[in-house]
């Protein structure tokens, strides 16, 4: 625990068997509950995370990335956490910085905190590929002027939030893919949330995952219709489901999405 709050770490996993153990192994004693979800992995991520002792929940089948985030926030707030922060199991970011973000959540300086890849000039060193490198820089600059915050990367998959934010937000409004990630920050810069950052290397190697370039180029026009539609109802031109205070939201361990068939098997160990 941190300043008297829990804290919880949830991992969105899809084939992340290889790169696991060393994910957990780095995690920090102040972490007190590890969760993990599997997307329908086809490999043994399930195994191996019951075999490192986590909380994990298993997807029927593959609903994508957007819906594990939820099922991971869902189930933290089951756990009663106070501090969730959401960390990649495939290795790309290193757990080691939990602690400073968590701590910056812990002790109400932000209410989110984002592992930035840009700060520090790391992330071309660290192996992302050029014209990741040179759209993040342009959807980075694009988001910065209609959401007036100013922040040196949106696209980081390394997350911190208060128990609030994570209540506050209608994320149940939000794509099953990956721009749920760029939504959700959308949605924080529109209710008010301060965002902070800590300057965060990250490694691309085989094993970790990465969006092929036809998904990069979706994401990033879904990043652009995000920003508009921010833009749009701030300026009361139109209203859309994200940004509506009483959209729908998360409930602590119950999966709304039961009732578009999906099963979800829960499992601790």
């Amino acid at each position: 625990m941190l300043n008297g709050k829990r804290i919880a770490v949830v991992m969105p996993a899809y084939n992340a068997e290889k790169t696991l153990p060393a994910t957990v192994q780095e995690l920090p004693a102040i972490v007190d509950i590890r969760i993990l979800v599997d997307d329908f992995s086809a490999d043994r991520t399930v195994e191996v995370a019951r075999e490192l002792g986590l909380v994990h929940f298993v997807h029927d089948r593959n609903y994508g990335y957007g819906r594990n985030q939820q099922t991971c926030y869902r189930e933290a707030l089951a756990e009663d956490a106070d501090v969730i922060i959401m960390v990649h199991p495939d290795y790309q970011y290193t757990p080691l910085l939990v602690t400073a973000m968590a701590s910056m959540v812990a002790y109400g300086i932000y209410d989110v905190v984002l592992g930035s890849r840009i700060i520090g000039g790391q992330a071309l060193r660290g192996g992302m590929p050029l014209y990741k490198y040179v759209f993040n820089r342009f959807l980075t600059a694009f988001e910065n002027l209609f959401l007036r915050i100013k922040v040196s990367e949106y696209h980081t998959g390394y997350r911190a939030f208060s128990r609030e934010v994570l209540t506050t937000l209608p994320l149940l409004e939000n794509s099953d893919d990956f721009v749920f990630d760029n939504q959700m920050l959308a949605q924080c810069a529109f209710f008010g949330f301060k965002i902070g950052e800590v300057s965060c290397p990250t490694k691309y190697f085989p094993d970790a995952s990465s969006i092929n370039f036809r998904r990069s180029v979706k994401y990033g026009l879904g990043v652009l219709a995000t920003t508009l539609q921010f833009a749009l109802q701030k300026w009361g031109l139109a209203k859309f489901s994200i940004f509506n205070a009483s959209g729908r939201k998360l409930e602590p361990g119950v999966a709304d999405y039961y009732a578009r068939g999906a099963v979800e098997a829960g499992v601790r160990s």
